[in-house]
């Protein structure tokens, strides 16, 4: 039964090929579903959900020889993930986040696309300098490639905690007429047009919220957003956009924290990864990168067409898109009955469907793909 699912996804994928003999597409298949059934990234684990005759042990070989010797195309990959977002402009938030395993020190900078709550990550990159924070340039290069696939004109905005600042990360976005909203740290200081510099501190004294259209922070021209938090912190804000919309700008920052829970203890535990090798490690998130959209798609689709998720008292859904897919789809696999087999038919070739139109109206992606 996976079998016949498994071929389904390869119809799914040759939209994009990730890979070009159909050994490798089938291999890409049965990781795929043998990681959302299992919702672990050990690769043992992913073994004991994959469909086949041949022995676990002889499973666990391939899926460590493909990761040893197959290099994806990074672009494609990107191509992959970007058709399953909506049209139009794209809200994206760049951030870091890293784990301790043993003496080797996982360090991944992201940048994702909002996709309702959850962000679908596009473009990543491994640092070698261990724990710390990314450098202009780690971010400039990620984001370069970005644009290489998508295009400026693609980019509605670009958010970023407190890490991300420093003056040729800032001027890079400015150059590029990249609107962006980034937190800065309440230790720096604005100067307003008038020459006058000030702290926070100073500028809150009396009031706790205040706006400024062109001052300059850290040597940058920008607009900003200062407010004194309840516990006594501050959220102090920069950017390009008018003064008094850079906290709802900022707030779209959370669908990547939703994401990080996603890839780790609340979905695919990508922490418990024995991986010390960077370049299998990216493989490995291009994996959970396109079974999260995958499973929000799927969630999505449901709570559309079919049944829609519950509500609490506040009006929230008690399940996200992500979690309702994945429980869908790893019931359905677990009892792959025919009425599950027609309705992932049916819903892989709604999929087709809305990726030959997607690649007909971004013409980026089509010029793209002609190369």
């Amino acid at each position: 039964m996976k079998k016949i699912i498994r071929d389904e996804v390869i119809k799914l994928l040759q939209k994009i090929p990730l890979a070009t003999n159909l050994a490798r597409k089938k291999f890409i298949s049965s990781f795929l579903m043998g990681l959302i059934d299992s919702e672990k990234v050990q690769f043992r684990e992913v073994a004991l959900h994959i469909e086949s005759e041949a022995k676990i042990e002889s499973i666990e070989r391939n899926i460590q020889s493909f990761f040893k010797d197959y290099e994806f195309d990074y672009d494609q990959v990107c191509l992959l993930l970007v058709l399953f977002l909506p049209r139009g402009k794209l809200s994206l938030s760049i951030d870091r986040t890293e784990w301790d395993f043993g003496i080797y020190q996982c360090n991944i900078l992201m940048i994702v696309a909002k996709n309702g709550s959850v962000g679908i990550p596009l473009y990543w990159s491994l640092l070698d300098n261990k724990s710390g924070n990314s450098h202009c340039k780690d971010r400039i290069d990620l984001l370069s490639k970005l644009i290489k696939v998508i295009g400026k004109e693609r980019i509605g905005v670009i958010v970023g905690d407190r890490e991300f600042i420093g003056i040729e990360w800032i001027k890079y976005l400015k150059i590029n007429g990249i609107e962006f909203c980034m937190r800065v740290p309440k230790s720096h200081l604005v100067t307003l047009k008038n020459g006058d510099c000030y702290s926070i501190d100073t500028l809150l004294s009396t009031q706790t919220e205040r706006y400024f259209q062109d001052c300059r922070i850290d040597g940058v021209w920008c607009n900003t957003m200062l407010k004194r938090m309840p516990d006594n912190d501050f959220l102090f804000l920069m950017g390009n956009l008018p003064a008094k919309k850079l906290g709802e700008f900022y707030r779209r920052r959370w669908c990547i924290e939703v994401l990080f829970q996603t890839f780790k203890g609340r979905g695919f535990d990508l922490e418990s990864t024995h991986l010390k090798s960077s370049k299998k490690l990216s493989k490995l998130i291009v994996f959970v990168s396109i079974a999260v959209a995958i499973c929000v798609k799927v969630g999505e689709y449901h709570h559309k067409n079919i049944q829609k998720i519950k509500t609490n008292n506040k009006g929230r859904q008690t399940n996200s898109f992500f979690r309702k897919g994945s429980d869908i789809l790893r019931r359905g696999l677990k009892n792959a009955n025919d009425n599950f087999i027609r309705l992932c038919t049916e819903y892989i070739e709604i999929m087709i469907r809305w990726i030959d139109i997607q690649i007909s109206y971004n013409q980026i992606v089509t010029k793209y793909l002609r190369l």
